[in-house]
């Protein structure tokens, strides 16, 4: 577990290198204090993942002893569980923009409206909560232990981070196979064409494979950050806005199904300028 925490650490100067380098060649894309806030959200989420961790770990383990094989780690079966973990990861991304449930905590990472490096750590404290460990059960259930199925989740959300940027144009014959800046940008775009594209982690194949690939256009200027009202820019508000509105929503539902859809249907709209200042998802 120690090994895990310590691999997004490990990488950190590397993060930190592309953030100066970007923001020196390409500073019209940053504002400090979006920045500022995603650094502070950061810390944030890794304090909660790390918590959660601790907390679930012995259920992880308790799970692993039922595992239908036992994986002896080799350089296929690593190679197997990436692929199986991205996978998975699709899945888990997709259904975060389609259930309000999950979009409660992934609309923080779309909150901004600005695209550039530090946006790859704006990230919500309530992923242990809404439940984003549930998708990687079935990797341990197969064989994979706890400790291999996180270091391999860190890994690919280290790779993530090279994908939130404007600096880098197509990358040629690596679009075909691998999630790029370019797609990336397409997924965080609040334009009609591109809402609920591109969910890819490490290989965009499952988007092409499942429909949900559209690529970058010229002809459409992108919009960041989320559609409808915004939260107020400040750690408590973008991480409980969402899940505020996803509750009144809740309580204000008078049957049993409008209830049920108020947290695991389709996220809900609000107008522009609503009373609260929960953010919404188009």
């Amino acid at each position: 577990m120690v090994d895990v925490s310590l691999i997004l650490l490990a990488l950190s100067p590397i993060f930190l290198l592309c953030v100066a380098w970007e923001y020196i060649k390409h500073h019209e894309h940053y504002d400090w204090r979006d920045s500022l806030l995603n650094a502070l959200l950061a810390l944030l989420h890794q304090g909660s993942d790390a918590l959660a961790l601790l907390v679930l770990m012995p259920l992880f383990y308790w799970l692993h002893q039922f595992a239908l094989f036992t994986i002896e780690l080799n350089l296929l079966t690593l190679l197997f569980g990436f692929i199986l973990q991205d996978f998975l990861y699709y899945w888990f991304h997709r259904a975060s923009h389609c259930i309000h449930w999950l979009w409660s905590a992934h609309v923080v990472h779309h909150s901004s409206n600005n695209m550039n490096f530090t946006t790859a750590f704006r990230q919500s404290l309530l992923y242990p909560i809404v439940g984003m460990w549930l998708f990687w059960l079935p990797m341990i259930l197969l064989g994979f232990t706890p400790t291999l199925v996180f270091a391999i989740v860190a890994i690919n959300l280290a790779f993530q981070f090279f994908v939130h940027t404007q600096t880098v144009n197509r990358l040629g014959v690596v679009e075909r196979i691998f999630n790029t800046p370019s797609h990336h940008r397409v997924h965080h775009a609040s334009n009609p064409d591109y809402i609920d594209k591109n969910f890819a982690g490490v290989l965009i194949i499952w988007d092409k494979l499942f429909g949900t690939f559209v690529e970058e256009r010229e002809d459409i200027t992108i919009c960041y950050g989320i559609r409808g009202a915004a939260p107020k820019q400040t750690p408590l508000d973008v991480n409980f806005a969402q899940w505020r509105h996803m509750f009144h929503c809740f309580a204000q539902a008078n049957t049993l199904k409008s209830k049920w859809l108020a947290l695991f249907g389709y996220p809900t709209h609000l107008p522009e300028k609503p009373k609260n200042t929960a953010s919404v998802k188009p």
